[in-house]
């Protein structure tokens, strides 16, 4: 089944994070893939938010890998691969511990390390419309 969530502008991001969040429920890997300045860290401050996250949500260019605690005591791992010019880089990282430890992870530039990804992953594209909108398109239940 295909799915799609129009963001308008920015008024409507936190409605869309909580549509998405309802839409994507079961799945703990969450790869998005656009080209840059479209928004993959502006949607994931969003999502955040929404879970109740209380501290400043940003990517993690330099780090590859922010951790941050929910208001329920769930983590959410976000992960930034821009800087992954080789797998061993990303192996080096331990992901699978990330990947299989049941908390959501939510991942930019997943095309860096699209091999190590696991199957269940859920691959979402976020395209940017001429008027500024972004779409929200994956595949899945």
């Amino acid at each position: 089944m295909k799915h799609e969530i129009k963001i308008e502008n920015l008024q409507a991001i936190d409605s869309a994070a909580r549509q998405f969040l309802e839409e994507t429920k079961g799945y703990s890997i969450i790869a998005f893939y656009a080209p840059m300045g479209a928004g993959k860290t502006t949607f994931t401050s969003a999502l955040c938010r929404v879970l109740g996250v209380e501290d400043s949500v940003c990517s993690p260019t330099f780090t590859i890998i922010n951790e941050y605690l929910c208001k329920d005591g769930e983590t959410v791992y976000h992960f930034d691969f821009y800087r992954i010019s080789k797998l061993s880089e990303a192996l080096d990282l331990g992901l699978d511990d990330y990947f299989y430890s049941g908390c959501l992870c939510l991942l930019e530039w997943p095309e860096n390390i699209e091999e190590l990804l696991p199957d269940e992953t859920l691959k979402v594209s976020i395209e940017v419309t001429p008027e500024g909108e972004r779409i929200l398109k994956w595949e899945g239940e």
